[in-house]
């Protein structure tokens, strides 16, 4: 399915990977205890300015920060629209 959004300039839209629900040891986390994802998809980006080329292309998966972005709600599906400096590392 294509998305709609474009985002402008140096800005990604990002699909936050769910977060998990069980630890390594088999212990079950209660959603009041859940850390917001930090690790996400890039589904769109910007052309960029004219001093900076983007680095980030659809389909990689990135770390970014814990409160990183601005939270968006699509057709159902949460997204987050960043700058691309906010993105740590791509995996």
């Amino acid at each position: 399915m294509a998305l709609n959004i474009k985002p402008l300039s140096d800005r990604v839209l990002i699909e936050p990977v769910a977060a998990e629900t069980q630890t390594a040891s088999g212990i079950f986390i209660p959603d009041t205890a859940k850390e917001k994802p930090q690790k996400g998809i890039v589904v769109a980006v910007g052309n960029g300015t004219k001093d900076h080329d983007m680095t980030v292309k659809v389909g990689d998966t990135v770390l970014y920060g814990k409160y990183a972005g601005t939270e968006l709600k699509f057709e159902g599906k949460d997204y987050l629209i960043m700058k691309e400096e906010e993105i740590f590392a791509v995996i």
